[in-house]
């Protein structure tokens, strides 16, 4: 089987239709469906079937996907080998992070990315609204995401992911607010309480579902938010109370405090999610690497 029709497969398994295949790869519909049907015949069994308007692999089909991410991985494996003996690690290298992400790994990470000749990191920040997060590890190399822990779905996918840090979570409040004479804060204290919330779904919001829980009655939200400054901007004026990651929240200084959640694991992991062939590459490896290190470091530094 040629190498180029099964890493096609593989691109349809990861983006669901021919057309998002043919924009990926630069190429029109009908080549790529030219190049499945090829490969159909050189397997000998069905590897699509309709759905709908569009396609869908078959069980055979999804076989095949996940061979040719081992065969995409070994040729990588094999090429970051040889870059190894050949020279240092140079390239271009893509990665996506959300924005308080950003805020605590990027300064440091460009900063040790630009002391190393021959390699370029582009660095972006992605729409908070993505359904799936894992969805980036097919336009970009490296994916940096924020989750209660690893994804199910992440392995289902075969990604490779590589935690970074875990960031406590905790409860902002507007300063003098009652609750802020206390240290820590259970479920039951909040039960009153309105709130300042994110989009359903979000990491964030996971924790508002776990004291509903706790507490065995709704929260009252009154306001969703993805951007962190919006929250703690409504939050500081008095409109209620949020959910805001410890290491960037601007707390004693724009009117907000916080105080730490018991009863409920409130805490967010960092993760770098890959491709496996991608991963395999010097390139990334190195930038995957400070990204460890600058995780490590920053963590070091804001802990306590």
């Amino acid at each position: 089987m040629d190498i180029r029709r099964l890493e096609l497969l593989r691109e349809l398994a990861d983006r669901g239709s021919i057309t998002a295949v043919a924009q990926a790869t630069r190429r029109t519909a009908s080549a790529v469906s030219q190049q499945l049907k090829i490969l159909e015949r050189e397997a000998g069994v069905p590897l699509t079937e309709r759905s709908g308007r569009g396609i869908q692999l078959t069980s055979a089909g999804r076989a095949l996907a996940r061979t040719a991410a081992d065969v995409a991985t070994a040729i990588e494996r094999a090429e970051a080998l040889w870059e190894d003996f050949r020279s240092q690690p140079r390239g271009e290298v893509t990665l996506t992070i959300f924005p308080t992400g950003g805020q605590m790994l990027l300064p440091g990470l460009l900063t040790a990315i630009d002391g190393m000749p021959g390699l370029v990191l582009h660095a972006g920040d992605l729409d908070s609204h993505v359904t799936d997060i894992a969805d980036l590890t097919a336009d970009y190399d490296v994916v940096v995401a924020d989750a209660p822990g690893v994804l199910p779905g992440w392995s289902e996918r075969g990604l490779t992911v590589v935690p970074l840090m875990r960031e406590p979570l905790d409860i902002a409040m507007p300063e003098g607010h009652p609750l802020g004479a206390k240290a820590s804060l259970t479920p039951a204290d909040l039960v009153d309480e309105t709130w300042i919330g994110t989009p359903q779904g979000l990491p964030f919001d996971r924790i508002l579902r776990g004291i509903e829980a706790a507490n065995g009655t709704p929260a009252h939200v009154i306001q969703r938010f993805a951007d962190n400054g919006i929250v703690e901007s409504l939050v500081a004026a008095g409109h209620g109370i949020g959910i805001l990651p410890r290491f960037t929240t601007r707390d004693r200084e724009n009117g907000l405090i916080t105080r730490p959640l018991v009863g409920v694991r409130a805490s967010r992991l960092i993760s770098a999610l890959l491709r496996p062939d991608r991963a395999e590459r010097p390139s990334v490896r190195v930038v995957v690497e400070a990204l460890r290190t600058e995780a490590s470091r920053f963590e070091s530094d804001h802990a306590g």
